[in-house]
């Protein structure tokens, strides 16, 4: 693969359709060498790559590409009866062959085909090698799951003549393996791609970190674990100095006040002396007049010191990362019943055998880990557990409150704003005390009152398992389908947190082994080859 490519940011800026900077003077340069940008959620990311990608255009200053550039978005739709071809946007290039075969000369088909004349063979293949064996480019993808729709659009991206990729959260939705596979397929790939990710297994095998702050964006050479321990060490640095000016501060306005004292003092003598002076009245409003220019030049002279204190306190903060997201833990009855939930002899809709068939008891306070390949029916098993879908056959019993946050994020409707949607589930909770625990996760006064769905991923899967947590009643069976998707790293160490305070019973899909062992789970279900096998920790 030729190396010639470059996307250079100059002076770029971008405004929200309401007139909100979301970033502005950013410079830098990305090359083929193979690159993570991350940053806290809601700074812009998606955005970033999307201006260098060409799909947006920058509120001010200009993006300049050079070579073939190629955006894969972290939220992978697909239109009712789309097929296979078409979700991994090869489509014109296997249409406009179908076409030649049939006798085509149109000019514009063998432009769209170039020197893919074998894709429909190489897609099929690389679907096989990506665990989609037996695909067909024709094939529907309406009974895929989340995982596996997103395997087919990888394959797809993986597949374009693009100098560069960019590909934003890649790893949502995927299993171990799938996770495995898109790593390998990155190595061997060698260069020509910028991952926006918090994705530590994919992160730590780039050659550059490129960080977008509120403060703009920086190049860390290395990988991601070269970053995090750069990164530590200059917050520490940061922490220390903010303290040392915060004391500096202090010790400053006490001098201050004392200085503002005796001026006061010797202003007050002053007064009391003239007043008693035998001069004639022209001389004392002189020298009331300098008195009152000396006091006043002083003051100012005070004012700003004591503005240069709280100025170098500002810039030490300015250095510290905006304070990390709060999680609060749902207040729970303290009498619930023993067995929250159960499956007795429960045939799951849309899985096949042998997985299809189910027996299953929660106890109050069980703590499950669901793990399994793409599309062998969790997300499915979860939504029957919630009561939100009728087994085929057999009985599903929900003896308490539960809340579902499942991959397509159904607790918040696009069209709600954050603030709206944890009302309506909480008509009992303050407007103050909803926007206090939304702000606590990130969201600020503007954002909370935003449709869903203009804010980032990371961002409105905050506001949806604030909808989650906060409800009214609190959910004492929690289902989480793959609740890391989108998080940056300082939300999902908060959403650990509070799974390790959480008194009810946690049902977690999920592929990230870290986060299952911070959360302190109780029990597995897995889906094998020969079904669902249940184990204890």
């Amino acid at each position: 693969m030729t190396t010639t490519v470059s996307l250079t940011l100059d002076s770029v800026a971008w405004h929200t359709p309401d007139g909100r900077c979301l970033f502005s003077d950013l410079n830098a340069q990305f090359d083929a060498r193979p690159t993570g940008l991350v940053g806290r959620n809601g700074v812009g990311k998606s955005v970033l790559a999307q201006l260098l990608a060409g799909l947006r255009e920058p509120s001010a200053g200009q993006c300049r590409r050079i070579g073939r550039v190629h955006y894969l978005a972290q939220q992978v739709t697909a239109a009712a009866g789309q097929r296979i071809a078409e979700l991994a946007a090869v489509d014109n290039v296997v249409d406009a062959l179908r076409r030649i075969e049939a006798g085509s000369t149109q000019q514009a088909d063998f432009d769209a085909v170039g020197e893919q004349w074998t894709m429909c063979d190489n897609l099929q293949q690389a679907l096989a090698e990506a665990g989609l064996p037996g695909m067909d480019v024709d094939m529907p993808v309406d009974n895929l799951s989340g995982g596996q729709r997103m395997r087919v659009a990888l394959v797809g991206a993986l597949l374009q003549p693009a100098e560069l990729l960019i590909l934003d959260e890649p790893s949502n939705h995927l299993d171990l393996a799938g996770r495995q596979w898109l790593q390998q397929q990155l190595i061997q790939r060698g260069q020509g791609y910028l991952l926006v990710s918090h994705d530590r297994l994919l992160l730590d095998h780039v050659q550059r970190i490129v960080e977008l702050s509120p403060q703009g964006l920086r190049s860390h050479g290395g990988n991601h674990e070269r970053y995090a321990q750069t990164r530590a060490v200059e917050k520490a640095a940061a922490e220390t100095q903010l303290q040392q000016r915060r004391q500096e501060r202090r010790k400053g306005e006490q001098a201050l006040n004392a200085q503002r004292q005796r001026l006061e003092q010797r202003s007050a003598r002053g007064n009391r002396e003239a007043a008693t002076a035998n001069q004639a009245p022209i001389l004392l409003g002189l020298a009331r007049q300098r008195a009152q220019a000396s006091v006043g030049k002083a003051k100012q002279q005070l004012q700003q010191r004591h503005e240069t204190l709280h100025d170098a306190v500002r810039q030490a903060q300015a250095q510290i990362d905006e304070p990390a997201p709060v999680l609060l833990p749902p207040l729970l009855e303290r009498t619930a019943p023993e067995w929250v939930a159960r499956l007795q002899h429960v045939q799951l809709p849309y899985v096949a055998e042998p997985l299809h068939c189910l027996d299953l008891a929660l106890r109050r306070g069980e703590r499950v880990a669901v793990s399994g390949i793409n599309g062998a029916g969790k997300s499915t098993l979860l939504k029957v557990l919630a009561g939100q879908l009728a087994p085929l056959a057999g009985e599903a019993q929900l003896h308490v409150p539960a809340a579902l946050l499942d991959q397509q994020l159904e607790l918040l409707p696009a069209h709600l704003s954050a603030l709206e949607g944890v009302r309506a589930r909480n008509l009992q909770m303050e407007e103050g005390e909803l926007r206090s625990r939304l702000s606590l996760l990130g969201l600020d006064a503007t954002q909370v009152q935003l449709p869903s769905a203009q804010l980032s991923g990371g961002q409105r899967l905050k506001a949806a398992l604030a909808c989650a947590l906060y409800a009214d009643p609190s959910a004492q069976l929690l289902l989480l389908d793959e609740p890391g998707n989108h998080l940056d790293l300082d939300a999902l160490t908060a959403l650990e947190s509070l799974l390790r305070q959480y008194s009810g019973t946690l049902v977690v899909v999920s592929h990230d082994e870290a986060f299952l062992q911070a959360i302190g789970i109780s029990a597995r279900l897995q889906a094998t080859a020969e079904g669902w096998r249940w184990q204890r920790c």
